[in-house]
């Protein structure tokens, strides 16, 4: 596994665009990250965090502008999208009719669009990129298994599991250990708080302020 500073993301683009499985820091932990249209480097994802295919990973995207496209936004998806994003908002979204879902993210997708280092990545990569936090997943995670926060806790991820990881890209100590906040966004409906996380609820409700609010349930 190679460690990479952050002056050589266009590499990481490079090794993601030949179907290699990268990890990349963000505020919150470490990201595992691979193409979103390549199977074989999304089924990388799953077998490196033993985690159940059926538990679909987070689609990433670089703008709402690319939202648009993608999925069947409705008037909150809008206000979040414009107001939050990017960040640290993840959205669960309807495709849109003529959009075949990524296997891998399911129906409704859970969206990011992040800022930072994996914001610039996903750019570079000029196309969608699936991600999962660099740790093996519940059930199978033992009491150690905690997300990785560090290089060296890559590293030693990379060594447990072998899970195959090209790169790492060293943005130095993750700070927040938390998880995103996710929002609940079916097409035509009100927007509800599925989850806090580093965003916090209220500005979820300031975005949706014009609409009165989310509904929190």
């Amino acid at each position: 596994m190679d460690i990479l500073t952050p002056a050589q993301l266009p590499h990481t683009a490079r090794l993601l665009a030949a179907g290699q499985m990268v990890a990349v820091p963000t505020p919150r932990w470490y990201m595992l990250c691979a193409r979103a249209a390549d199977p074989a480097a999304t089924n990388a994802v799953f077998r490196a965090k033993q985690r159940a295919t059926d538990k679909p990973l987070l689609l990433l995207i670089d703008s709402p502008a690319t939202a648009e496209i993608l999925f069947d936004l409705s008037a909150d998806a809008r206000l979040l999208t414009g107001g939050l994003w990017p960040g640290d908002l993840a959205l669960r979204l309807p495709w849109k009719p003529a959009v075949e879902p990524v296997a891998a993210v399911g129906s409704p997708a859970l969206v990011g669009c992040p800022d930072g280092i994996l914001g610039q990545l996903v750019a570079l990569a000029g196309e969608p990129l699936v991600a999962a936090v660099c740790s093996i997943s519940t059930p199978a995670a033992g009491e150690k298994d905690h997300p990785a926060l560090t290089v060296g806790q890559v590293a030693v991820f990379e060594q447990t599991v072998r899970a195959g990881i090209a790169a790492v890209v060293d943005g130095g100590i993750c700070p927040h250990a938390r998880h995103m906040t996710i929002v609940d966004c079916p097409a035509g409906a009100a927007a509800r708080l599925a989850r806090e996380g580093t965003v916090h609820a209220r500005a979820v409700e300031a975005a949706l302020a014009p609409a009165g609010g989310p509904h929190v349930g």
